[in-house]
């Protein structure tokens, strides 16, 4: 049988499009542990860490981690502390920080929400290094 070059295109295109629709394709430097089950972008994302703004915690995708601030201090840990304990976040709102693949969260919290509570002015004016 002689091969074809457009059937085998055709059939490889048919196969990759049916395959898009399937589940998330995530990209991470771990990419044979899925994403944790609130956390289903439905598309191809390039994304290292998650941000739950009403907790002020994120999720590192890469290393599997939250991250939260106590004490002036961001805090990494695989499981969150007791009293994050009844957070669901399933139903919590979450933003995607794309672009940012750095292990120091605090800079990029510093410079895209420089009006959280965990950064007043007050915080910084008493020479608090965060």
């Amino acid at each position: 049988m002689k091969n074809n070059p457009l059937l085998t295109f055709s059939l490889l295109f048919a196969v990759l499009l049916s395959l898009g629709s399937c589940a998330p394709i995530i990209l991470s430097p771990t990419p044979h542990q899925p994403p944790p089950a609130w956390f289903y972008p439905g598309r191809l994302e390039l994304v290292r860490y998650v941000y739950f703004p009403d907790y002020f915690i994120y999720y590192d995708l890469a290393t599997r981690n939250y991250l939260y601030l106590e004490n002036n201090v961001w805090m990494r840990v695989h499981v969150l502390p007791e009293r994050f304990r009844s957070i669901n976040f399933n139903r919590s709102r979450f933003v995607r920080v794309r672009g940012y693949r750095d292990d120091a969260i605090r800079n990029y919290h510093r410079s895209n929400y420089p009006n959280s509570p965990r950064y007043s002015r007050s915080n910084r004016s008493r020479g608090r290094s965060n």
